[in-house]
Order: C-alpha cells, then structure tokens, then sequence
C-alpha cells in the first residue's frame, strides 16, 4: 500500500496542469467537502493581433464513496487583428469583410489582417464521477458553448478498471458533439468571390458539423517513483469543416500579384479574392504517452504525441515540465513545449488567375507547415489558509514556411507567412472548504 500511495500522490501532484493527463485518484471522504479552482488568462500575440483575456472556474463536490459532480464555466475575450489569409502587396489593397457589410484597407507590404476581429465565448460543463464495484469508475458529462456565431453541444463518458492490485488502469472514453456554424451574413459559398460591400449573393445561412472521439487508455505503476500512460485517440468530424472568414488571393500566374478589380461606388475589394474550401470530412489518429518521475519531492512530466490525418497533417508535440520544490509549499516549474506539423494536402498561398479551380484550397496559417515553441515558468505557494496560488509566464513562438512550388514571381521577396510571437500568463487560485 505504501507503493500505491506514492504514486497517487506522484499522479497528484501534476496530473491537473496538463489536460488528457493520468487521472488522480480521488480520496473516499469521510464527509461532503468542496474544492474551488479558478485561473485567470491573459494571451496576446504581437504586432497589435489577437489578444484573450479568459476566465476560468471549476467547481467540484466531492461526496463520500468517491463520487464527484464538477461544473465547470469559462468566459473568453477575444480582439485584435486576425490574418484573412490574402496575400501582401507591394500596393494599398481593400478587403471586403467576411459578412459583406463593410471593407478595409491594408497598407502596403503588410500582411492583410482584419483588424475588427472580435467575439466573445460562454462555455459550460458538467460532469458526473463514481466508482462501480471495488476496481472501476465511470463518469459522464455534458458540455455547451455560445459564440456569437457559434453554438456547440456536446456528450461524453469515460470508463476505467484497475487491475494488477491498482498498479494497472485501463479506459475507454468517448465524446460526441453537434456545432452550428451562423457567420454574420451567412456562410459563403466555397470557392466564391469577394464581392463588393452589400452584396451577400453568394453567402448561404448556417453550416453544421459533427464531431465524434473515441479515446483508449492504460496507465502503470512501473514503481514507486515512476507512472507511465499511453493512449489512441480517434477523431472524426463531418458537415461544414470551412473557416467562412479566410479567403484566397487570385494572382496572376507570372508576377505573383494579386489581381485587380473595380470596386463598386458603395465599396468593396480592389483585388480579386475567393473564400476557402476545405473537405467536408477530416479523419484524425493520435498517439499520446506521458511518464512523471517522482525524486525527493521533484517531479519530471514528459509526454510526446503524434498526431496523423487524412488531410495530409502529421504533427508531433514533446512537452516537458519539471516541478521544484522550494520549502514551505512554495514550487517553481519550468516548461518546454515543441511542436511540428506539416502542410494540409490542399493548403496553398494563392490561387492562380485562369487556372482551373482546385476542389479544395485554404491559405489558413493553421493549416500550414509551421515549427513553434513554447517556455516559461510557474511559481506556486500556499496561502496562510493553506490554499494553493500560483502564477505562469510563457513565450511562445512560431515559424512557418511555404512550399518552393507554390510562390510565384513577385511574392519571392515578400514575408508570406511573418513568424508569430505572444505572452501567456496566467494567475489561478485553489481553495476547498
């Protein structure tokens, strides 16, 4: 027994700070106690683009026998700039906005970005956790969100059995969801022209996706300072996949510019641009592995995850945390996080003028082949009523790059794809009553 509560309290330690990590296990109680857990966010990228303030709180009502029910609500804030996925010019180019209703002007040699990005998110959850029988533990939950032109619902349940005297725990998780996509003037249809301010022909009403998980699970023990984990996940999603603000330049197939067009006398693009499109199906395959170390009260975390799917994306992420006690319930941990992927199939930086259209196109960074790193520090103490705070600095930095085939002419000594920098801190307190 003394084994197994060493590593519980290894598991503990740092299975709350990484989302899909080893689960704690959660002491019987002798009478109904809760826990309160609220972190504060702040994220914003440089050179004036997005910026999140979000707030987060989870409430958990531990009873006796091991059953837990948590609500969880988070309100994210977002502004700023966001990259409309058109190329820069060596010349002032107007776009229209994504809804139809307005344009805006993009300076010479800068990267076009809609600088009236706004929205603002409600999320809620609820989950419900208790054990069945002596060795395993079920839970189930439901999960809602509100964009303003966003709505997601959602249903999950997770099932766990140990084995091997605890040392072994095998899970099966699944979620399933239905989102409505409602964009300001409907969703555009894919491939079309921007058109000019007012003109919202080619827009249509909302576009639906579903999306289904299935997650597969075992953790163990391998000794008293070691727990290991190892999971597959598969992810489907079907329906309206597009982002229906991005669009594509269309240029001419020997400088590289975008071209031009005549705007109407109420406004609208001076170039020629069409919105994305993206296959109504995507297919994801992920490995996921993770082992905490314990060491005289220091704990190492590291995972690795690879990440395949039928668009064509392969990534891989190493994460790496060490946490440092410093005496008195005061910790610092340092974090490392490195990230790679690779192109969508269909991802590509322009769309060449004449040429026949392609089924599929999107200049989505996102979708792109990018390296980023994150670093940072988290220092926590405890409070004099012993509850726990703590704060979190992170960089973060990500380059990009395009495919040698895909530039033409005059975007050869343009910055297509500038490299993205933000700031992440984070300020949460923890307290049970």
């Amino acid at each position: 027994m003394k084994e197994r509560s060493i590593s519980a309290a290894l598991a503990a330690a740092t299975c709350g700070l990484l989302g899909g990590g080893i689960p704690a296990s959660v002491e019987a109680q002798e009478e109904p106690t809760w826990d309160f857990n609220t972190s504060l966010l702040y994220y914003g990228e440089d050179e004036d683009r997005v910026q999140e303030f979000s707030l987060k709180s989870i409430i958990r009502r531990l009873f006796v026998d091991d059953r837990v029910f948590s609500f969880g609500l988070t309100i994210d804030g977002l502004t700023g700039a966001s990259p409309s996925g058109a190329i820069p010019l060596d010349t002032v180019q107007v776009i229209t906005n994504a809804s139809g209703n307005s344009d805006y002007a993009v300076p010479s040699g800068e990267l076009p970005v809609d600088e009236e990005f706004r929205d603002t998110r409600v999320a809620i959850t609820a989950n419900w956790q208790q054990p069945v029988g002596e060795s395993s533990q079920v839970s189930f939950g439901l999960s809602g969100s509100k964009e303003y032109d966003y709505l997601h619902l959602g249903l999950n349940g997770r099932i766990a059995k140990d084995f091997n005297k605890r040392n072994t725990t095998i899970s099966a998780g699944f979620a399933i969801a239905s989102d409505e996509n409602d964009p300001v003037g409907g969703a555009p249809i894919a491939l079309s022209s921007v058109l000019d301010v007012g003109d919202l022909s080619n827009h249509l009403g909302t576009g639906d996706k579903d999306v289904a998980d299935i997650v597969l699970g075992v953790s163990q023990v391998v000794s008293r300072n070691l727990v290991i984990q190892a999971n597959y996940s598969f992810s489907n999603e079907s329906g309206y996949l597009n982002n229906p603000y991005k669009l594509l330049s269309v240029v001419d197939g020997t400088t590289g510019d975008t071209i031009q067009r005549i705007p109407a006398p109420g406004g609208g693009p001076t170039h020629e641009f069409r919105f994305e499109s993206r296959p109504d199906d995507r297919t994801k395959h992920s490995v996921y592995t993770q082992a905490k170390y314990y060491m005289n009260g220091n704990v190492l975390d590291a995972s690795y995850r690879f990440m395949t799917d039928d668009w064509e994306i392969d990534s891989h992420t190493v994460d790496v945390r060490y946490r440092w006690p410093i005496g008195d319930g005061k910790y610092f941990e340092p974090h490392l996080r490195f990230y790679a992927q690779t192109e969508a199939e269909f991802y590509r930086l322009s769309l060449t003028d004449g040429a026949t259209l392609p089924l599929y196109a999107s200049s989505d960074y996102r979708l792109g082949d990018f390296d980023a790193i994150t670093a940072g520090l988290k220092y926590g103490w405890k409070t004099r009523n012993n509850n726990d705070m703590s704060i979190r600095v992170e960089l973060y930095q990500q380059s990009g790059s395009i495919p040698a085939g895909q530039v033409i002419g005059n975007q050869a000594g343009r910055d297509n794809y500038p490299d993205l920098n933000a700031l992440i801190v984070q300020f949460s307190y923890r307290f049970k009553k």
